[in-house]
């Protein structure tokens, strides 16, 4: 009993030192912190940007390959939910949040500031704004989210073995090793970086839900809000993890669907829809012609300060979100094949993204004569109201904001009870129904951690966090991509 809880005690006593740290002393740890982004950007930056690109190309060519026929669990095994709500939960648990934080103010940000040489509130910046939204939170992130997803399933669902980041190691070291010290080892960084990640979206939702309070009904915008969003919320993902996947994370992740399709509904009538078409058409060309230069735009003699602040901020975010995502994603998709699991998780809510930036950051650029740069610019340091400003500017403005904060507070839930129950399953053994006080535990730890970062230093600690737990999660992504090859080989033998 002992050997089984290493993962959840070592894993909570981190925890718990994190959050007391950063509520207690915020200051040193905002210091520490800033320091270690730092040295992880400057000198690291060129693998997050080699790494992401052999993780699509991975994702991609095993789809397409004599492999794409295997299927996740038995031969005569049926998928376990409808493809909608397949979707639903896919794209609530893999972006939720950031979405609506990003959607209309990381294009506007890229617009007043972009990448060195780009002239800031030109053509050229709006353009360059709007297909750096897209390599952002198009393909990249999906495929790092395949490669763990698909490994956890085949390995769980068509071997029998338990649905830890660990076993998918088997392959490479034995199921000996992998279950012992170095497989534990793997299952608490797999354990940091989820935490980090996930403490990094519910910061930001936090902060944009109280924004939209106080822009609609002058709620202070302070921490004693955000403690109280974040409780609120809390009880919420943490009943719903609590209820199970079939009831109360199903529902909540088709609730997510309906809000979303609402909104983006909503904003297409009331928004510039030729404008909202030919970016999505006129970008989505120039985010493929350039997605390989995109991908390995790093400068060795010249400013990378855009790019340190951004591209690798994301990828480190995404690559934090592997773990807690890949494992959520591979315990819904038993019963499909590795093709339609790959295409189905890469592609389908790549495209989602794609027309969500399209319309909520055309309705932002489309105000860029309403407000003027220094206004823009403005609202670019503001990410968290950026959108409720955008909005204002709209008929039916207030009914957006409205569905917007609603919409917020489910992506919320739906990630975080996500993450509650994959947390929980990474401590009780790959368990896919763990207990019910581990699920309490993970939940609060989570809120706690969230707080700790917001109090010690705004987006920029919230940020950092996930940069620097995602690290030594490079090396076991690429790892596993070498351990589902050599699966898959023994499969077809």
């Amino acid at each position: 009993m002992k050997n089984k809880n290493t993962v959840y005690i070592v894993s909570v006593v981190i925890s718990l030192v994190i959050s007391l740290w950063g509520i207690f002393g915020s200051e040193s740890f905002g210091k520490v912190a800033q320091s270690l982004m730092s040295w992880v950007t400057v000198n690291t930056g060129w693998l997050y940007l080699l790494s992401m690109l052999v993780f699509v190309i991975f994702a991609l060519a095993i789809a397409f390959s004599k492999y794409g026929s295997i299927k996740l669990g038995s031969d005569d095994s049926k998928p376990e939910f409808k493809t909608i709500s397949w979707f639903g939960m896919l794209f609530g648990a893999g972006m939720g949040i950031g979405l609506v934080f990003y959607g209309i103010a990381e294009p506007i940000s890229h617009f007043v500031s972009p990448m060195a040489g780009i002239q800031p509130g030109s053509e050229e910046a709006a353009r360059f704004a709007m297909r750096a939204s897209f390599v952002h939170w198009g393909v990249h992130p999906w495929a790092g989210y395949s490669i763990v997803g698909l490994g956890l399933a085949y390995i769980q669902f068509r071997k029998g073995k338990p649905g830890l980041i660990s076993s998918l190691f088997i392959p490479l070291i034995g199921e000996e090793r992998a279950s012992g010290g170095f497989g534990k080892l793997i299952d608490i960084f797999a354990v940091i970086a989820t935490i980090a990640g996930v403490a990094t979206s519910l910061g930001m939702g936090t902060m944009q839900i109280n924004s939209g309070l106080n822009y609609l009904f002058k709620i202070p915008n302070n921490v004693t809000s955000w403690l109280i969003i974040i409780v609120i919320i809390t009880v919420i993902y943490t009943w719903t993890a609590v209820s199970g996947i079939d009831k109360g994370i199903n529902l909540i992740s088709n609730l997510n669907l309906i809000l979303a399709f609402s909104c983006m509904l909503i904003a297409v009538l009331v928004g510039p829809k030729v404008m909202m078409a030919d970016t999505f058409v006129g970008t989505t060309g120039d985010y493929i012609n350039q997605f390989f230069k995109d991908s390995l735009n790093i400068n060795p003699f010249g400013d990378n300060a855009w790019m340190q602040g951004w591209r690798i901020f994301y990828w480190a975010w995404w690559i934090a979100w592997a773990p807690f995502v890949g494992t959520f994603i591979a315990r819904i998709s038993k019963g499909r094949t590795v093709r339609e699991f790959i295409v189905g998780v890469t592609l389908a809510p790549a495209i989602g993204s794609l027309i969500w930036f399209s319309i909520f950051g055309s309705m932002g650029l489309n105000l860029r004569s309403v407000f003027g740069i220094e206004k823009l610019t403005q609202l670019s340091g503001q990410p968290e109201t950026a959108l409720f400003e955008v909005f204002s500017k709209y008929p039916f403005g207030i009914v957006l904001s409205i569905i917007t904060i609603v919409l917020l507070c489910t992506f919320f839930i739906t990630s975080a009870n996500s993450a509650t129950f994959v947390l929980s399953m990474f401590s009780q053994n790959g368990d896919l129904n763990p207990s019910k006080k581990k699920m309490l535990v993970w939940g609060i730890l989570q809120a706690l951690i969230a707080f700790a970062l917001m109090i010690s230093g705004g987006l920029k600690a919230l940020q950092t966090a996930s940069i620097a737990a995602a690290f030594p999660f490079i090396f076991i992504m690429l790892a596993i991509c070498v351990s589902i090859i050599k699966a898959f080989r023994e499969e077809r033998k």
